[in-house]
Order: C-alpha cells, then sequence, then structure tokens
C-alpha cells in the first residue's frame, strides 16, 4: 500500500484525525479524513515519485485502507471519545492519561498489521532510481527536523515549544491563563527531552529503510525474503531496536503523561466544559463520517 517510509506517517495521521487530537475546527476534520488518500498519496509520492503503474496500486490501496479503518476503527475512536468525555469534568492521574496513550497506540499498531501486506507488495515494484530520491528526500527532511527541533539557540527552541504547547492547550481548553502557561513553562525546563537522542532515532530508521528496500530491489523474484524482510521492518518502525530509545521513549511518554495530567488538574470548571464541548463536537464528526460510504 504505502511502502514502510510512509506507513507509520499514514498511521499517524488517519490516527491523529480520527480521534481529533489535531483540534482543529469539526469541519476541518471531516474534510481532511476524507482526502486522507489523497493527502498520503501526495506524501508518498514527494518521497518515492511515483510510476503510472505504481500510481494506479498505490491510491487503490490507500483507497481501500481508509474505507477499512472507516468501517472498523472509527466506532473504537468514538467510544474513545465518550469515555474522555466523562473524564473531563474531573481531575485526572498520570495512569489514567497513560492508559488512553495505550489504547491509541494499540489502534495504531492494529492498522500497521492490516497494511503489511499492501506495504510488501508496494516495496517489490520500487526501483534503485526511486530508492535514491527517497534518500534525497529523507535528506532534505531532516534538514527542515534539525531546524525545528535542533538547530537555533536554547531559548529560541524552548519557546517553539512554548507556544506549540500553549497551542494545543487553547484548542482543548479554549483559552490558557498565565498561571497555566508558566506552569506549562516549567513542565517544558523539566522535561528529559532530548532531540538529539529523537534525531539519532528518525536516522536509524531511515537507513533501516533505505538497507531493506535496497535488499528488497536486488532479489525482486524472492516474495518469501521480500515478506520477511519488511515484516521485520515494520515490526522496527513501531519497536527500535536500540534498547537505550526505548528506554528513553518510555520516560518521555510517562512525563507526557504527568504533565497532561497537571495541566489539566489545573483548569478550570469552564475550561473542563469547554473540552467536554470540544470531544463532543469530534465524537458527532466521526459519527458522521463512521456512516458515509
Amino acid at each position: 500500500m504505502t511502502g514502510p517510509l510512509g506507513l507509520q506517517r499514514l498511521v499517524r495521521i488517519i490516527s491523529l484525525l480520527a480521534l481529533a487530537l489535531a483540534l482543529q475546527a469539526c469541519s476541518a476534520v471531516k474534510v481532511a479524513y476524507n482526502q486522507i488518500p489523497t493527502l498520503a498519496y501526495l506524501y508518498l509520492d514527494w518521497y518515492v515519485d511515483f510510476t503510472d503503474a505504481q500510481s494506479l496500486q498505490v491510491k487503490a490501496e490507500l483507497t481501500k485502507f481508509q474505507a477499512w479503518h472507516r468501517q472498523t476503527q472509527l466506532p473504537a475512536y468514538i467510544d474513545l471519545l465518550q469515555k474522555l468525555q466523562q473524564k473531563m469534568p474531573q481531575d485526572i492521574s498520570a495512569v489514567e492519561a497513560c492508559e488512553v496513550f495505550a489504547d491509541v497506540r494499540q489502534k495504531a499498531l492494529v492498522m500497521t498489521d492490516y497494511a503489511e501486506p499492501a506495504a510488501v507488495r508496494a516495496a517489490a515494484t520500487l526501483s534503485q532510481k526511486q530508492l535514491d530520491t527517497m534518500q534525497r528526500k529523507f535528506a532534505k527532511g531532516n534538514a527542515v527536523w534539525r531546524e525545528d527541533y535542533l538547530d537555533g539557540s536554547a531559548k529560541e527552541l524552548f519557546e517553539k515549544r512554548h507556544k506549540s504547547s500553549i497551542k494545543r492547550a487553547n484548542m482543548l481548553y479554549g483559552s490558557v491563563n498565565d498561571k497555566q502557561r508558566n506552569l506549562m513553562a516549567q513542565q517544558i525546563e523539566k522535561s528529559g527531552f532530548k532531540a538529539a537522542q529523537g534525531y539519532a532515532e528518525r536516522q536509524r530508521r531511515q537507513k533501516d529503510i533505505l538497507q531493506t528496500v535496497g535488499k528488497v530491489i536486488a532479489n525482486p523474484q524472492d516474495t518469501a525474503a521480500t515478506q520477511q524482510d519488511m515484516r521485520s521492518l515494520l515490526a522496527r518502525s513501531v519497536t527500535s531496536p536500540d534498547a537505550a530509545y526505548r528506554s528513553y521513549l518510555e520516560v518521555i511518554t510517562q512525563e507526557g503523561c504527568a504533565s497532561f495530567a497537571e495541566l489539566h488538574n489545573n483548569t478550570t470548571p469552564d475550561q473542563r466544559k469547554k473540552a467536554v464541548e470540544v470531544l463532543a463536537g469530534y465524537e458527532q464528526d466521526l459519527r458522521t463520517l463512521a456512516n458515509q460510504r
């Protein structure tokens, strides 16, 4: 379907839109979800530069994937949104926040499993020229990533993260006050987030993709080997083979759960009411999307 380079990205796109964590206007969520096959195709084509035959295959697989997701996955997101609405009026614990994260991650794994056969088929059709294109696009993307998370002074990077945190909170709670903005600033200052470690994992995954797909291209007739190689690649994309990175990710995940719980527990009744309204709006959007065929 998407090939290894785009599978994780597509999973994230659909997960975020379906759960409405993007927290944009309700109508925008519906429009974006319905355009996922087109948006995902454009993203993938930028990396690979598909041939005409590949374009037809990928577009068909993306459309099929979205139909499956609409029918089988959106109901689960609706259920999750209902549970979140019940939690919003009360304080929540870091454990409860992490339970939500674990639920979303499990749904992403289900999508990865479903997409695996199509990813194998797509990888088997790639050429060395397309692999070279992919490598160049990785380099361009890395330059943008570094600009966002690594390059610049400590103050500039802090301000970017703080601004992003405030924007996300405003989308859920309507508007945060000075006390809450200060709390988010303190959380960022205490955070164990290490952009360099994330960048190293990003590069590892890219190298893994290039090497694995290169191996597939070199042995296009060995279907069994292709399936095993791609299955292993997707598994490494979901769970890094780097033990140090896995430990770091666990620390950051727990930290994120605690930070969200702390912020939520410092919100006002009106802000919590707004959060319920926002989530209810997304629930209605997802119901509308789930009923479309």
